[in-house]
């Protein structure tokens, strides 16, 4: 489980069909003091996060596999829960 930023959204006009009705967005890691630590990456949401929310992530590989309901999923990164922007 890492923090990060949602910095925007992609589209895709083709992708698995496992990745029916999840939202791609792009999402900042964040290090110590909200910092930057690495490339932004693709992940897929379903709770509505938009861009400049704080959200969890992870690329647990079975759990994202699970939480998509595939076992063939090319999915690895997933958000996980948004951050209350008033903690």
């Amino acid at each position: 489980m890492q923090l990060a930023k949602v910095i925007g959204h992609a589209t895709a006009t083709i992708k698995h069909s496992s990745m029916n009705g999840w939202r791609l967005v792009i999402v900042q890691p964040l290090g110590v003091g909200d910092k930057p630590d690495g490339e932004p990456i693709i992940s897929v949401c379903r709770h509505g996060c938009g861009r400049g929310d704080r959200v969890m992530i992870t690329s647990d590989g079975r759990g994202v596999r699970e939480m998509i309901g595939s076992d063939t999923s090319p999915v690895r990164w997933a958000v996980i829960g948004v951050i209350d922007p008033s903690t």
